[in-house]
């Protein structure tokens, strides 16, 4: 007798992620489409600066905040930093992470241990939470929130928490995992599609500023 989850879990790992990466890969190719289609001016003012080593230092200019912000938003700065660190981490030097991008992608790393990736993941959803908190709690925060910012932040949440239940055995184990697998294919299917699309156009995007910005001898 199959034990329970088991079939779904099996569907997750094998259709439901090939189904995952085929949108997630379509929704790219379907951004960049977008971004060149809109293409962009001939600039015939005068260069008063470098484009080029404008947008190369924006690049990594913008890892720090600036002056001034830290102080004023001190709990999303300082949040912010720690939530995509936290992320970056547990879905790239997780063991059993490590080993599924092996298996698809033929490229592999070593990881950190458990231990660590367990304690990172309370860490970083605990950081999830407080964002929420403050975001709900400000006034203009939640009134510029939409649908999209709350369903971004379950989408966020859904695999850390089913990931953590699922590795610390709280629950039926398969159908946790399964219910682990499935969230966060329901994220990578829906990174294109939301504002998350900067996990891939960050580079691009801030490279576009600077060079813009240091073609007109600014900073951006």
């Amino acid at each position: 007798m199959t034990e329970p989850g088991m079939d779904l879990l099996m569907w997750a790992r094998g259709t439901g992620f090939q189904i995952a990466i085929g949108v997630f890969l379509f929704g790219v190719a379907l951004r960049l489409v977008e971004i060149f289609a809109l293409g962009r001016k001939a600039d015939v003012a005068p260069a008063k600066g470098d484009a080029v080593s404008g947008g190369f230092r924006t690049i990594f200019s913008r890892f720090v905040p600036a002056p001034g912000f830290a102080a004023l938003l001190p709990v999303q700065v300082i949040g912010g930093t720690l939530f995509h660190f936290g992320l970056l981490f547990i879905v790239f030097f997780f063991i059993p992470h490590i080993a599924v991008i092996k298996d698809t992608f033929g490229l592999s790393w070593p990881g950190i241990s458990s231990a660590v990736i367990n304690a990172l993941t309370v860490v970083t959803f605990a950081i999830l939470v407080v964002l929420l908190v403050v975001r709900l709690r400000h006034p203009v925060r939640r009134y510029l929130s939409d649908f999209q910012d709350y369903l971004i932040w379950v989408l966020t949440v859904l695999p850390l928490v089913t990931g953590y239940m699922a590795f610390n055995a709280v629950g039926p184990y398969i159908p946790m995992l399964a219910t682990h697998v499935l969230s966060a294919e329901l994220l990578i299917a829906l990174i294109p599609f939301t504002r998350l699309t900067h996990a891939f156009t960050w580079v691009s995007s801030r490279y576009y500023n600077g060079a813009f910005a240091g073609r007109k001898g600014t900073s951006s």
